[in-house]
């Protein structure tokens, strides 16, 4: 009954609910740091693996076309480092101004389409894949430009 008691208090009283969701929005935040630290902590050992291994294969097998290959895998390993940095970054960004900011999302969303180019095998894809991957960087290269226009005219 007496938990009852306390939820009925907080959700009639506004001011202790929406103080209560933002422990809850911060606590989160804080899991969803944690998390994307480690997750980047794994991206760079594993871009680190991958760059010695590559290295060595390459001087032992003396073949340009593997590793023009593996060169770009390793292109979109470095690529996956930096969009857990932007993730990070997005994450620090709202814990500090309880605010998503849409500039930093608009970048991260254009490294990983970036990164998807860079990466695309273009023997195995249809020119539909190219004009989607197109119309992504135009969208987002679009809105990255109206929300810059926008946040210099409010500075």
């Amino acid at each position: 009954m007496r938990i009852f008691r306390i939820l009925k208090s907080l959700i009639s009283d506004d001011d202790k609910f929406l103080h209560g969701l933002e422990v809850i929005e911060g606590w989160v935040s804080k899991i969803l740091s944690i998390g994307m630290i480690l997750v980047t902590i794994t991206a760079i050992f594993h871009l680190g693996y991958s760059l010695v291994e590559t290295l060595i294969s390459t001087f032992e097998r003396h073949n340009d076309a593997y590793f023009n290959r593996e060169l770009f895998q390793l292109f979109g390993l470095f690529l996956n480092v930096l969009i857990a940095l932007e993730i990070l970054e997005n994450i620090t960004a709202y814990l500090k101004k309880h605010v998503v900011q849409v500039e930093l999302v608009l970048v991260t969303s254009l490294i990983a389409v970036s990164r998807k180019i860079i990466i695309l095998d273009l023997e195995k894809k249809d020119s539909n894949d190219l004009i989607a991957l197109a119309v992504a960087v135009f969208s987002l290269s679009i809105s990255y430009l109206i929300i810059r226009l926008a946040n210099s005219k409010n500075h």
